[in-house]
């Protein structure tokens, strides 16, 4: 029972840094959405220098994992729904690494 006392503070860290992860994702995931909206709607425009870097790097942030999620979702005529998705598993994978961890951790 002395190691596993010893891993706890090492799991604690672990739970925390992965939980933290997971919500800087989800931010990202909404300010990728926002700014989509933005420029759809003209608010924003994309000639911008700033605009442009700041909507690539969240392009290039979320579209490895959202491309995959809306080639599996049906149609919505229009609507994208797969950052809804992609949230939602990542609420979930975080509540469930952060439970699991936690209870192993003692």
């Amino acid at each position: 029972m002395a190691g596993t006392e010893a891993l706890r503070p090492a799991m604690y860290a672990i739970t925390q840094l992965v939980g933290s992860v997971i919500e800087l994702y989800i931010w990202i995931i909404i300010l990728q959405v926002v700014l989509s909206w933005l420029v759809a709607f003209n608010v924003v425009n994309t000639r911008n220098r700033f605009v442009y870097v700041i909507g690539d790097v969240l392009y290039r942030l979320t579209e490895p994992v959202l491309g995959p999620i809306r080639r599996f979702l049906p149609s919505f005529g229009g609507i994208d729904l797969s950052p809804v998705v992609l949230i939602l598993l990542l609420v979930f994978l975080k509540n469930l690494i952060v439970v699991d961890l936690a209870y192993l951790a003692g």
